[in-house]
Order: C-alpha cells, then sequence, then structure tokens
C-alpha cells in the first residue's frame, strides 16, 4: 500500500512521483497506440453482439462509481420495457470460464462486483472472455447488454460508451500510468458518447450523478436504521474500493465520527480483519458487505448507496440505444 499512497499522493497533486514512473508511462502510452492501430488494421478483431452494447467505465484507476450508476441503468431501462444484462470480467473471483450467476453467487468465485449488481435483480455474467460471457446473457433473453467496467476493453464491441469521472479528484495530473492516474490519454474522452460526473461540479458536456444514501442494514438478519442513528457516534467505517476516502468523508460529512480501515480495491476479506476487539458499530460499503455476510456479526451494518441522474441522462441513453436497435450499426 506504501508505493501506491506514494503514487496516488504524486498525481493528484500532495507529492512527486519516483522518476521511473515517466519512462514506464511513455511506455506505457505506446502500447496503448499499437492496440488501437491493431484494431483498426483489424490484425485484432471486435466481437459484435446482435443486441445494443453499453460500457460503462472510466478514463482513470480507482473508484469513480461505476456500480452504482450500473444498477440506476439498469433499473431505469428495466421501467422502460428493456430486458437489460450485465457482463463483467469479475474482478477479484477465480472464474475463468463463462458463467451465468445463480441464486446465490459466491463473491470469492465470481468477484464482488457482480454480486452487488446481480442482487439488485439483474441477469450477470462473469467471464475472462467477455464476448462469449455476453452471449449467455443473449441466450437468457436479454435485449439489451451493460458491460461493468471494459471502456478499454475493445474485444467486445460496443455501441453506446459512458465514462464515469470522479468530480473531487477529476484526472489528476492527466498522465499515463503510472506517472498519472489515465488508463488512457485524455483524447480518448472525445470518443465516449456520454460523460457522467460523480460528485464535484460537473463541466459542460456532463451529466452530474450524485450517490444518495440515508439508510443503513445489519448484516444478521433484517434490521434496518437511519443512517441519522449513528450521528455523534464513534464508529468503525470498513472500505475495500477503488477510493476508500470517498466513503469515509461521506459519513464524517453527516456527523459520525469515524475510525478508517482501509483496504485494498477488492480485498477478500478474512475474519481476523474486521477483528477490532470492541462492540463499536462497523459501517462498510454494499460491495464490501456481499463478501462478510458468512462471518459478520450483529453490530455490523452495510451502507446502501443509489445513483441519481438527471432525467436528461436516460433520455440520452434510450435515444441511442433505440437508433442501434432499429438500424444494422456497430461500433467497434
Amino acid at each position: 500500500m506504501a508505493l501506491i499512497d506514494t503514487l496516488e499522493s504524486a498525481w493528484y497533486g500532495a507529492g512527486r512521483a519516483p522518476w521511473w514512473t515517466g519512462p514506464l508511462s511513455i511506455f506505457y502510452g505506446a502500447l496503448i497506440r499499437l492496440r488501437r492501430a491493431l484494431y483498426r488494421a483489424g490484425a485484432l478483431r471486435s466481437v459484435a453482439l446482435s443486441v445494443p452494447v453499453i460500457v460503462i467505465g472510466n478514463l482513470s484507476v480507482g473508484g469513480t462509481g461505476k456500480t452504482p450508476l450500473t444498477n440506476a441503468v439498469v433499473g431505469e431501462l428495466r421501467q422502460r420495457g428493456f430486458r437489460p444484462g450485465v457482463v463483467s470480467r469479475g474482478y477479484g473471483g477465480t472464474q475463468r470460464e463463462p458463467l451465468l450467476l445463480g441464486d446465490a453467487p459466491d463473491p470469492a468465485l465470481v468477484g464482488d462486483e457482480p454480486c452487488l449488481i446481480h442482487a439488485s435483480g439483474a441477469p450477470v455474467a462473469v467471464g475472462r472472455d467477455r464476448p462469449a460471457a455476453a452471449k449467455l446473457l443473449l441466450d437468457a433473453g436479454c435485449d439489451v447488454v451493460i458491460a461493468d467496467d471494459g471502456l478499454q476493453h475493445y474485444r467486445l464491441a460496443r455501441d453506446v460508451e459512458i465514462c464515469v469521472i470522479d468530480g473531487v479528484r477529476r484526472f489528476g495530473n492527466r498522465r499515463l500510468l503510472p506517472a498519472g492516474p489515465l488508463r488512457e490519454p485524455m483524447r480518448r474522452l472525445q470518443r465516449v458518447d456520454l460523460r457522467v460526473c460523480n460528485g464535484g461540479s460537473a463541466a459542460d458536456g456532463e451529466y452530474a450523478m450524485r450517490l444518495k444514501g440515508g439508510q443503513v442494514a445489519s448484516l444478521v438478519g433484517d434490521r434496518r436504521e437511519s443512517l441519522q442513528a449513528f450521528v455523534g457516534q464513534r464508529v468503525h467505517a470498513v472500505a475495500a474500493i477503488g477510493n476508500p476516502p470517498r466513503f469515509f468523508d461521506s459519513l464524517r460529512s453527516a456527523g459520525i465520527a469515524v475510525i478508517e480501515h482501509a483496504f485494498a480495491d477488492h480485498h477478500r476479506f478474512a475474519p481476523a480483519d474486521l477483528d477490532f476487539d470492541d462492540d463499536l458499530p462497523l459501517l462498510m460499503t454494499d460491495k464490501d458487505a456481499v463478501k462478510c455476510r458468512g462471518f459478520a456479526r450483529p453490530h455490523w451494518w452495510r451502507v446502501p448507496v443509489r445513483a441519481e441522474l438527471p432525467d436528461a441522462f436516460y433520455a440520452a441513453l434510450v435515444e441511442r440505444i433505440v437508433r442501434v436497435r432499429d438500424s444494422s450499426h456497430r461500433l467497434s
């Protein structure tokens, strides 16, 4: 974690990156250009599906809110009569072959984010071969496929690209990995269809997204409480997400005294990780809760959030889906 902390400090203006990150960043940029050139030349090929494909991703590393946005898009499309399904690489899981998630998916097998999305009621397929996994969704009757993450995974052809932006950290120093947080150059933003800004202030051409909470749910039983019930209390706050400070700051802004426990993204929890030798309440993200239910204690709580976006965002998205569905057009 020390190296990651050093790099993030440099990326977002509070330190200097190690000297070796500059040459590696140049090399990484060359690989990106070569890969894109191979796709344009047809040496590498994208696999197109028979239904519209939406990719929700980000330009920078770290958590930007892709999963809450995915759940929100799934819910909105279902209300409008579509049958969306979600395909994921399944980071943090061990599943290699394409798999359609069943009733009680194991996060150790399929990853934490697919389990969280599946809990919302959407069909979810995982696998390292994303086009093959996506075809399982077609067999399940889905008429729209949403790729959770994968903006840089060009093997799955896409019709609509949505880039989620951290509205507070934005793009840091705007340099490529590892000298900066970018997976692709800034000009890549010009090619995406829709840009969503999570928190902060949305720039021109971006749709503002807000993550709303207010309720907590016990990991043991069906108890629910208002987040306000913890105001003024000291709590342990656990987060193994791309940007743990966002979760901790949201609790502090609600008036809760937070004892921070940050873990690496997709960390596979063991009981000892959460043994803090006291009876203080423990609050964690929904994404982490799916991995802790098997050994949860009564004073452990999850903090669900939902993404709120303007109607104009959904109108623009549906307009693109309908246009693609009613034509033979496919992007590669």
